[in-house]
Parts: structure tokens; C-alpha cells; sequence
């Protein structure tokens, strides 16, 4: 009897490697793609209004216009240059930074101490988180309305009661000194309520044993906010200041109303000159480089903030 020879054991064939992703590259699209479907209107919209715009305002920026009806002519970067030598530019950069510098510190003050004060829940705090949030609501051409009555010289309610203590009233919108410090002051009465919410969502993140372990230890408020609140809401400083910054430059409805700019361009923003000159002298090109430049620097500091945000998750 003779010893068979043993079969040859069946050996497995695997698939191409590329055949293997595209299997599965084709298994992820189709599970994914009803949540590709639902997010198609908002792509197209974000696509035709916000990049399609940046793509025009790119494209105008690079051109001029003589007069309305002349034809476009390829300038290149003069209109950004002609820009950053306008004086008119430059006063209204340096308006906005005051603007924003004198509107975001006050604001995102106002509400931390309000979140502090009101972070326990109860049908008092409650009540007090909807009056503070109230003028969010309020659209701002119609708070610039409310404070216009309050702002008028001699009949103003400011002049009512500041007037009986002070020789002489001043004008809160007519001097170039102080006119800038008034329209301040409606932004801070917007904004404070609209921050207080990411504060209170930031201290509801704050671990509850860590600040019993505080109190336990003895620390009081002051130590306790000082080492354990304030460091875990840094995230939520860097996100208030950067939602902060955008209210500053992108915020103007209350030139319009209260002052267009003056009086001697004291209360001239960045926005604003933007509008005088797309609207008020038809230099489509002018304007267009001054909102590159604006986004640019938008852009720039916007990333910065995220970034140092990142760095300080991911840690050292």
C-alpha cells in the first residue's frame, strides 16, 4: 500500500490592497451619505454667500473703476496701498481699536462677575439671567434709537440727572473728545448679558471636587476663584475675546444712527469707512482692499486665538 501524498492545504487570497479601500471607502460614503445630503444646503449657501463673496471682494480689490459707468481697469495692489496711505483709513483703524479694546475688556468684565454672581440656580437668579440677557434681543438700530433720546443735549436723561452735578453739559455725541465713549457705552450694555452665558456655561465645566477640596482646605473666594475658576475658564476668555473682537469690527448699525461717523470722524470705524467708500464715492476697488485688509487681520488673530487655546488643551 503506497502513502498517498498529502493534498496541498488551500491557501487564502487576499484582495488587492487598493481593491480593499476602495471597498471600504465606498461602505463609509454610502453610510455617510445622508448626513452629506442634510449638510448640502448650508455648503451651498456658505459657498455662494460667504466664500463666493471673499472670492469677488479678491477679484475687486485687483481692479478700478474711474466712474460708475467706465470700464474696469486692472490696478493690481495699488487699491490696497491707496488704503493704507488714506488718513481716513488710518484714524478709523485707530477708532476701532480704542472701540475695541474700551467696549471688549468692560463687557467681558461685567460678565464674569455676573455669571459668578448668578451661577447658582434658583427662580431669583433666573429672573436676573433674562433681564441681563434682555438687550441682546433688542435689535441695534433700536437700542441706538433708545439711547439717542438719552444721549440728547439739555432734554437727554443723562443731562437730567448728570446735569444737576456738572457746570457745564456736555454734548455726548457732538464732542469729538467724548462722542466715541458714548457709543461705547450701548456695545457694553448689548454685550455683557450675550458673554455672561459662555461664562456660565464655562464655570458649569469647573469640577465640583476640586472646589470642595478648596473650600475643605480652608481657601476662601478669593483663592478659590483666583486658583481653580480662573484657570479652568482661560478656554472660555479666549473664545469671548475673539467673539469680542468680531462684535467690535463687524458692529456699526449705531454709527449709522447715532452719529455717521462724526463729528470730525471721532466715531469713524472700520465698517463704516468701508460703506462711505462703496457707497458714498462708488470706489468699489477702495473698499474692496480695505475689507481684505480688515478680514486679513480678522483672520489672523482669530487663528492666533485658537491656536494658543489648542496649545493650552493639549498641554505642555
Amino acid at each position: 500500500m503506497s502513502l498517498a501524498e498529502p493534498a496541498a492545504l488551500p491557501v487564502a487570497v487576499s484582495a488587492p490592497p487598493r481593491l480593499n479601500l476602495m471597498t471600504r471607502f465606498t461602505t463609509r460614503f454610502k453610510a455617510s451619505l445622508p448626513a452629506y445630503l442634510l449638510l448640502l444646503p448650508s455648503l451651498v449657501f456658505l459657498a455662494l454667500f460667504t466664500y463666493g463673496a471673499m472670492g469677488r471682494v479678491l477679484i475687486d480689490a485687483l481692479y478700478q473703476r474711474a466712474t460708475p459707468r467706465a470700464p474696469l481697469r486692472f490696478v493690481g495692489l495699488d487699491n490696497i496701498s491707496a488704503v493704507l496711505a488714506d488718513p481716513a483709513f488710518t484714524g478709523a483703524v485707530i477708532n476701532n481699536l480704542i472701540y475695541a479694546i474700551g467696549t471688549a475688556i468692560p463687557s467681558i468684565g461685567l460678565a464674569l462677575l455676573f455669571a459668578l454672581a448668578l451661577a447658582r440656580t434658583n427662580a431669583v437668579t433666573s429672573a436676573l439671567r433674562a433681564a441681563l440677557f434682555l438687550p441682546v434681543l433688542i435689535p441695534m438700530v433700536a437700542a441706538s434709537a433708545l439711547f439717542l433720546f438719552i444721549f440728547l443735549p439739555n432734554v437727554g436723561l443723562l443731562d437730567y440727572y448728570i446735569g444737576r452735578f456738572l457746570p457745564v453739559l456736555p454734548n455726548w455725541l457732538g464732542d469729538p473728545d467724548i462722542a466715541l465713549y458714548a457709543i461705547m457705552i450701548i456695545t457694553i450694555w448689548k454685550n455683557a448679558g450675550y458673554y455672561m452665558l459662555f461664562f456660565l456655561a464655562g464655570l458649569q465645566a469647573v469640577p465640583e471636587d476640586v472646589m470642595e477640596a478648596a473650600h475643605l482646605d480652608g481657601a476662601g473666594p478669593y483663592q478659590r476663584l483666583r486658583y481653580i475658576i480662573l484657570p479652568e475658564l482661560k478656554p472660555t476668555f479666549l473664545f469671548v475675546i475673539v467673539i469680542a473682537t468680531l462684535n467690535a469690527v463687524t458692529q456699526v448699525d449705531h454709527v449709522f444712527v447715532l452719529t455717521q461717523g462724526g463729528p470730525s470722524n471721532a466715531t469713524n470705524l472700520v465698517l463704516f469707512y468701508i460703506y462711505q467708500q462703496a457707497v458714498e464715492h462708488f470706489d468699489i476697488g477702495r473698499a474692496s482692499a480695505a475689507t481684505l485688509l480688515t478680514l486679513a487681520a480678522l483672520m489672523a488673530l482669530t487663528a492666533l486665538s485658537f491656536r494658543t487655546m489648542a496649545n493650552r488643551e493639549s498641554g505642555p
